[in-house]
């Protein structure tokens, strides 16, 4: 099977686990392929993200490697285990932009999700009309049938909020995001209501942060810190004008973590938060 020219952000996450581990460990591509049986041109491939791994030679490379956190290495082996067409996004694989796709899995496959969001609300807080006015009014114009597409697809994202077991969530919003009267004073209106529903969920916290805090937090863009199953696969996703963006070192973690740490502590409660919410829907 030839190598894949574009490998999802989670095929990638395991090879790149996976490097990080040889890394550690101290050993060569050369030996690692000596062990499976394969080339070292196969195993910089693995390590990309570009051709599979099966779940019997990442045990083995883990045993080679050193590595005693079974809990990693059975996540990387159910990463190993999944295939294109067993969710829902691969529907939409050639319809949209991979990061759309890459988006839906990270969410997916959360244990707990947190969200930093300085004008709009996150995708999966976000009602139909809102989420069209959003796509409606970006530049270059987008073609209709691709409105319709992104607009079904973030629809889609909210399953995870309907699971059995769902992920936690957490969304700390700026009062600005509550005031932007996007798709018109209706829909924001809608929004605004829709919030407050969505907040009521026992595993969703909303938080507001008011124009009155007076602690300086850099809201330039949004971002969304993912538990993995493990903590060493813990994501933090960037959305901002130049693409999507998907950054697991431990430094940007550990940062990002700081500031939503900062950005709660900014907040007000959950309660408050709605009670504000409530009183902005009013004003419209």
């Amino acid at each position: 099977m030839p190598p894949r020219d574009n490998p999802t952000a989670r095929q990638a996450r395991l090879g790149g686990e996976l490097r990080k581990l040889r890394d550690r460990a101290g050993k060569t591509a050369r030996e690692a392929a000596g062990l499976i049986s394969t080339d070292q041109a196969k195993i910089s491939h693995m390590e990309a993200g570009r051709i599979g791994i099966s779940e019997e030679r990442i045990r083995k490379l883990a045993v080679f490697y050193t590595c005693d956190d079974p809990a990693l290495v059975d996540a990387l082996c159910a990463i190993a285990r999944e295939h294109r067409g067993q969710y829902w996004w691969d529907e939409y694989r050639g319809i949209l932009a991979p990061d759309f796709l890459n988006v839906a899995e990270l969410e997916h496959h959360a244990k707990y999700l947190r969200y930093l969001q300085p004008v709009t609300f996150p995708g999966v807080l976000q009602m139909e009309d809102y989420a069209r006015a959003l796509f409606e009014s970006a530049l270059p114009k987008l073609p209709t049938d691709e409105v319709e597409a992104r607009v079904e697809h973030r629809m889609r994202r909210q399953s995870i909020l309907d699971r059995e077991n769902p992920p936690k969530l957490q969304a700390i919003v700026h009062e600005a995001a509550l005031r932007m009267r996007i798709g018109g004073r209706k829909v924001a209106r809608g929004q605004l209501v829709h919030l407050i529903k969505a907040s009521e969920r026992p595993q969703v916290t909303l938080r507001i942060i008011p124009f009155t805090n007076e602690d300086f937090i850099d809201l330039t863009q949004t971002a969304l810190y993912a538990g993995g199953v493990v903590p060493q696969l813990d994501t933090v996703h960037i959305d901002n004008r130049r693409g999507e963006v998907f950054l697991d070192a431990a430094a940007e973690l550990e940062r990002h973590g700081t500031l939503l740490e900062f950005a709660e502590r900014a907040s007000m409660e959950p309660a408050e938060s709605r009670s504000f919410i409530h009183h902005i829907a009013r004003e419209l």
